[in-house]
């Protein structure tokens, strides 16, 4: 992972890492708050050594005892010098139990001796760094002493007393909050990268884009009430989730120029993941832009097209199937004219035979032949295998992934499936995608607002009265090319129709503008 997947994990996960470093911060509280206050007293010896005027006399015995020091240090805590100062303080330890709390440093390249006493009584810690660095003093002068019975000329000198602390050395209050928060937050990192790394659920269009070559086509925002506007592309046009439906159509338009395909298999790995809505608002924007559309309700296990357009799907599909009916038996026209809907019908008890048929080839030959593209919506690839049996006779195949839902492992195995019948897959949308405010939803929201009576409504009327008294224009049909070769047909309009609303849609790649048109809806 590079430094910016560090950052977004972060980010992601923030809360449990603030989480973590707060209860490291309680935990040290509270051990702090436990802990027993222990102070620490401390005395210091300068050692020296007695005898000799010369200079040289001097450096030798300046040298002598920087190198004796280290040795000194370690008979501090050794029962000769504790022993009898347990005895005359009169206390009921081991000489072991005491030396665990008195400890003997010396500063590098010194003649120093520290010694420092922890104890729980302020006054008991000062008595026994005193009382130690006495006995101290004894030891040394009887170890050194020559064997003449001379005095010793190692000197030991108490250069500072120590004194009774006010302030407990135990516990450190400060340092263990800084250890608990730095504790806890690491351990926050540590379980956030883990949690990553063991997540496989396919949340964005970036995390797709690493798992296969096939290319994003489109990426629909989350909307938390996608639920009671399945129809975004109708109910709320100028919405950005209406607007993502219509960069998908466009993406759409321009994919595979040389040949475009006039059939999409739209389908997905799981159920739940909107294939069917995603089809839905895909079919009624390109009939938006002026194309023939047909939208084929193939999934004949969980249909659901007839239930979202407010139609009779008793009769359908499945009755062209089976011949009780022609295509134009059960087709419907749905809205500006230009979408025509064909239901699923009844569940029949053998789908796939059904969509592998050669009665299924020939109602695609016939739509096909009647109309710009065909959108047909089928069955999960992983559960059954209805879509990948019907991918084998469309144009291409839309893969429809559910941010937050798909796996992996499940994305990969269906895009494998797609391959293994050679289906041409024209990409992946990703749906449902957590959004970030940027830039394009704030204006999608303003002009959601622009009908109302604000200055905005007001700047807008303005823009209109301006595109009116312009020259009247020739615009340009768009849609997918019709059958007689053409690629555009350009018409007149009267000027007031080119004024574009705020909100209104604006290809560049076909060079027009076009605002979506009121629908009717279909008989219920």
């Amino acid at each position: 992972m590079e430094l910016s997947d560090y950052l977004s994990i972060l980010k992601k996960r923030w809360l449990t890492i603030s989480a973590l470093g707060v209860a490291g911060v309680v935990i040290a509280v509270g051990a702090s708050l436990l802990t027993t206050p222990m102070y620490t007293a401390s005395t210091q010896l300068y050692v020296s050594v007695q005898g000799g005027t010369s200079t040289n006399d001097l450096l030798q015995g300046s040298n002598f005892t920087r190198q004796q020091v280290a040795s000194y240090t370690s008979i501090v805590t050794s029962p000769l010098v504790l022993g009898p100062v347990i005895d005359d303080l009169g206390l009921g330890l081991r000489a072991g139990s005491l030396a665990e709390r008195v400890s003997a440093t010396s500063p590098s390249d010194s003649s120093l001796v520290n010694i420092e006493v922890l104890d729980e009584s302020p006054a008991v810690a000062a008595a026994l760094a005193d009382t130690i660095a006495e006995e101290f003093r004894s030891v040394v002068a009887d170890l050194d002493r020559p064997t003449d019975g001379s005095p010793s000329t190692v000197k030991l000198t108490v250069v500072r007393n120590a004194a009774a602390p006010t302030v407990p050395s135990v516990p450190n209050t400060k340092l263990n909050l800084a250890l608990g928060l730095l504790l806890g937050v690491a351990i926050g990192v540590g379980i956030a990268i883990v949690r990553e790394m063991l997540d496989t659920v396919v949340r964005s269009a970036a995390a797709v884009r690493q798992l296969t070559d096939v290319s994003v086509v489109g990426v629909i925002g989350l909307d938390d009430h996608a639920s009671e506007r399945p129809l975004i592309v109708q109910d709320a046009p100028h919405s950005a989730r209406a607007e993502s439906f219509r960069r998908l159509r466009t993406n759409i338009q321009f994919l595979n120029l040389a040949s475009r395909p006039s059939s999409i298999v739209v389908t997905s790995s799981l159920p739940g993941e909107g294939k069917s809505t995603t089809t839905i608002n895909l079919a009624i924007a390109l009939a938006d832009a002026g194309s023939k559309v047909a939208l084929v309700d193939a999934d004949l296990r969980r249909p659901s097209i007839a239930k979202y357009l407010g139609i009779e799907g008793g009769v359908g599909l499945t009755t062209v199937l089976i011949g009780q009916a022609t295509v134009e038996d059960v087709v419907q026209p749905w809205g500006n004219g230009l979408l025509r809907v064909v239901p699923s019908g009844q569940v029949p008890p053998n789908p796939s035979e059904l969509l592998g048929s050669d009665a299924m080839t020939a109602v695609l030959d016939e739509l096909v032949r009647d109309h710009d593209v065909v959108l047909i919506d089928t069955p999960p690839l992983l559960p059954v295998t209805d879509a990948a049996v019907l991918a084998k006779y469309v144009g291409g195949v839309l893969l429809v992934v559910g941010a937050g839902k798909t796996h992996r492992q499940q994305l990969a195995e269906a895009i494998h499936s797609l391959d293994r019948v050679e289906a041409n897959t024209l990409g992946v949308v990703v749906n449902r995608e957590p959004q970030s405010r940027s830039s394009a939803y704030v204006y999608y929201e303003y002009s959601q607002q622009a009908g109302d009576g604000s200055a905005g409504a007001r700047r807008t009327r303005g823009a209109r009265t301006e595109l009116a008294s312009a020259a009247t224009p020739a615009v340009a049909r768009p849609g997918f090319p019709p059958r007689d070769g053409s690629s555009l047909e350009a018409v007149d309009v009267p000027a007031a129709s080119v004024s574009m609303p705020i909100g209104s849609e604006v290809d560049e790649g076909l060079g027009r503008a076009s605002t979506p048109p009121q629908h009717v809806r279909g008989p219920r």
